[in-house]
């Protein structure tokens, strides 16, 4: 794996941590667990054993409070054995980033200190008709005196039959489009909450991806985050803040599948040497070095302004939609230098390309990234 040169001693020390014990644990079980689709909560807990839960809650919220750039590197570090794994490990404290950023100081504390004793949550935002479009949620959430009804479906949410707290959007003002949207926090024990069906994805199997549906479930006025109709708003804040921890994971599996294709280059003989003698192999490898060299400087560059309290929705988008594609293109060349055997399930490159493409649809697609960052270049236009 690619050492930093300018990580600090403790962020080298956290990710030498971190990926000796997935090395030793995780990565022997990744095939049977990419098979079943399951989440090794086993190797979860070890990491809380290890300080990692609620990494990013901070101190006083009962978290460890890691900067946003040392979370990045772990995450990459998780990424680099296990996409799914990491995928959901680092988005069980999603959910109540919401809470972090816009929540009353009682909800911060409590939701804090529950992540940091082992409770996962989950962020429910998608239903089958929006995808990355929020303003179109059908949820609904309608006020009943100190309550809220809330009715509605959502899916591929990650921990989602995993979590015990929910974080959802709904509709509070059909009328208003993404101006009517609301936050609120949903305990899963709350009557009239299930979980619906198990995602049986083509990659990041290990990661939990399900439905969760409400029926007529009834939630205290006080679990709402923020002020009634905010939601939308809040919730592009949220991702601005969460874009390069978020793709962090997509860095591991390009770096990942670099070193695997370099390894092969060096080993495959083919016409009288290695293949990695021959120009057209060292191009691949040199694009892809390229790319993840780029990626990860975009990655910690928007993680270093981040940690300074600059959050820039639109650097925002060109991280997420950058690394997702170099993410994808080298677990494409990789698979292109190891031919045939790349497309067998005997060896570890399909895995990676399976993988790396989920980062170019989830938390918004790279085409709404590339509508975001170029209706930002452009502006309002006049009708």
């Amino acid at each position: 794996m690619f050492e930093y040169q300018l990580m600090t001693d403790e962020q080298k020390e956290l990710v030498k941590m971190v990926r000796q014990m997935l090395d030793k644990e995780l990565a022997p079980i990744v095939p049977e667990i990419d098979k079943k689709g399951e989440y090794p909560m086993e190797i979860h807990k070890r990491m809380g054993e290890m300080g990692f839960f609620a990494m990013d809650v901070p101190e006083e919220y009962g978290g460890v409070g890691l900067d946003a750039e040392t979370i990045c590197h772990v995450r990459e570090a998780l990424g680099y054995v296990d996409a799914g794994f990491a995928c959901s490990f680092s988005a069980s404290t999603f959910g109540i980033k919401p809470v972090l950023l816009f929540g009353t100081e009682e909800q911060k504390h409590e939701y804090g200190e529950r992540l940091a004793a082992g409770e996962i949550s989950a962020n429910c935002m998608t239903e089958p008709q929006s995808g990355s479009d929020l303003g179109n949620t059908k949820t609904k959430a309608v006020r009943d005196g100190d309550y809220y009804v809330i009715n509605g479906r959502k899916c591929f949410a990650t921990n989602g039959g995993l979590a015990s707290i929910y974080t959802i959007g709904a509709s509070t003002d059909p009328e208003a489009g993404n101006r009517g949207i609301s936050l609120f926090i949903i305990p899963r024990d709350t009557p009239g909450v299930s979980v619906g069906k198990d995602e049986d994805k083509m990659g990041l199997r290990a990661s939990n991806t399900t439905d969760v549906v409400f029926e007529d479930a009834r939630i205290p006025v006080a679990n709402r985050i923020g002020e009634e109709n905010a939601g939308f708003k809040m919730m592009m804040k949220v991702l601005s803040r969460t874009r390069p921890t978020g793709m962090a994971p997509g860095l591991g599996v390009a770096q990942r599948a670099l070193d695997l294709a370099v390894q092969y280059s060096r080993e495959r003989v083919a016409f009288g040497g290695p293949i990695g003698k021959k120009q057209a192999i060292q191009f691949k490898l040199a694009d892809m070095e390229i790319g993840v060299q780029t990626a990860r400087q975009q990655l910690i560059y928007n993680a270093k302004l981040i940690d300074q309290g600059i959050y820039d929705s639109r650097l925002g988008s060109v991280t997420k939609a950058y690394v997702a594609d170099v993410a994808m293109m080298c677990a494409h060349e990789a698979m292109q230098i190891y031919g045939g055997y790349g497309y067998s399930r005997e060896y570890p490159i399909e895995k990676l390309f399976r993988d790396a493409r989920i980062f170019s649809l989830f938390e918004g697609t790279n085409e709404i990234q590339r509508m975001s960052i170029g209706g930002a270049l452009v502006g309002k236009l006049k009708k």
